[in-house]
């Protein structure tokens, strides 16, 4: 059996309130319809010790995988999804690949024509956001079948929360739920925390279950580059290697004060945190609310003329305005970012006196932060976005 509880509110004394289940899942398809009056006192639910654990979920190549169940006489062979689907078409990049196109060495991010030509025999399609929306739709609605918490972060990965005495039993039938409602597989990695849960999944891939916690932290991650954490990206691990620091082992041991030093006081630290596998535990199920939001456009033909440049960003900063405006959200910050060629990426931004719906004040910050380049050389990428005042930021005069 596999128990399991729901999170609610704390009490007035701290102790959370728990409203426990008895899950067999041959017997009970859906658990949230069964459910027995637990007891908050201690972790025993039914006799059973229990804990809490954080899963993440995250769909295996899921954009691939959506197309494959359009197209299921492509499976078992190197697919790549991106752009309009022509490999010829100039500065179109992956979305992402299948693994059979991956194994070839093609990745997601990388141009169409590179995939080409490292995989000729691939199969290329174009990309379908609204129909890998209504796929990640379907499966994040299969998860709260479950009792427990679920933090959506995005189409393909979510959190979950739950007590339980076996969250490998859990695990699987996650997996196998979203398989059967959707068709789609799915990797569950199980941790302390959601850094744990999100390296397990991707040691669970493809298809798997893996458990990764602080008893086994050191084992499986210590002899790892400092890159395997989630949040230190190559260019950090150059800088940690440049001083010694290799593996997630060394990056554990090392000294706080000389990181902070190094990388400073909030970042250096931090480094060692993610090394000693430790992160946030706390699985939220509000409803996920965009931080902010930008367009970009990537020019077939290098544009040189400065004068050109300030109309392009001038029609992205007011369809961005526009974005803001539909989803009801005001601006408080404003970037520009630019590519020069061959490949040169820089970013400028501006923090707005207050947080605006007024397209014109965007559109003229944007111009403004585009003049601080040195626009003396070709671009191949314009791109303009904003950061939104949180969603109960309620200018004077309005609201109740």
């Amino acid at each position: 059996m596999l128990r399991c509880c729901l999170h609610f509110p704390r009490s007035a004394h701290g102790e959370p309130f728990l409203r426990s289940f008895l899950y067999a899942p041959e017997n009970h398809p859906s658990p949230r319809a069964h459910p027995r009056p637990g007891r908050a006192a201690g972790r025993i639910l039914d006799g059973v010790p229990v804990r809490d654990w954080v899963l993440h979920v995250d769909l295996d190549q899921f954009i691939a995988a959506v197309e494959l169940l359009r197209r299921p006489e492509l499976r078992g062979r190197p697919v790549v999804v991106g752009g309009s689907g022509d490999p010829s078409a100039p500065r179109t990049v992956a979305a992402t690949a299948t693994y059979e196109a991956r194994e070839r060495g093609v990745h997601s991010g990388m141009p169409l024509r590179t995939a080409l030509r490292r995989c000729p025999d691939a199969v290329f399609l174009p990309s379908d956001p609204p129909a890998y929306e209504a796929a990640s739709a379907r499966v994040m609605a299969t998860l709260p079948e479950f009792p427990v918490l679920v933090e959506v972060w995005g189409w393909d990965e979510a959190f979950v929360g739950a007590t339980t005495d076996d969250p490998e039993r859990l695990a699987a039938d996650i997996r196998r739920a979203v398989m059967d409602s959707t068709g789609l597989s799915c990797s569950v990695g199980i941790g302390d925390n959601k850094h744990q849960a999100k390296l397990a999944s991707g040691l669970a891939k493809p298809g798997g279950v893996f458990r990764l916690t602080g008893e086994t932290w050191a084992a499986t991650m210590h002899h790892r580059p400092t890159d395997a954490l989630w949040g230190i990206g190559r260019r950090t691990a150059a800088k940690l290697a440049a001083i010694g620091l290799r593996t997630v082992g060394d990056l554990a041991a090392a000294d706080p004060e000389e990181l902070a030093a190094r990388f400073g006081r909030t970042n250096g630290p931090w480094y060692r945190y993610l090394a000693l596998g430790r992160g946030e535990a706390e699985v939220s199920p509000a409803p996920w609310v965009a931080r902010g939001h930008g367009r970009e456009t990537t020019f077939t033909e290098d544009v040189a003329d400065p004068d050109e440049m300030r109309g392009h960003v001038a029609e992205l900063a007011a369809r961005v305005a526009g974005d803001a405006a539909e989803a009801g959200r005001r601006v408080v910050r404003v970037t520009v970012k630019v590519r020069f060629v061959p490949f040169d990426t820089r970013t400028r931004q501006s923090t707005l006196p207050a947080a605006t719906s007024d397209p014109a004040e965007v559109v003229a910050t944007a111009r403004a932060l585009l003049d601080r380049f040195a626009l003396d050389r070709a671009v191949r990428l314009l791109g303009v976005a904003v950061e939104y005042a949180p969603p109960d930021d309620t200018p004077p005069g309005e609201g109740a």
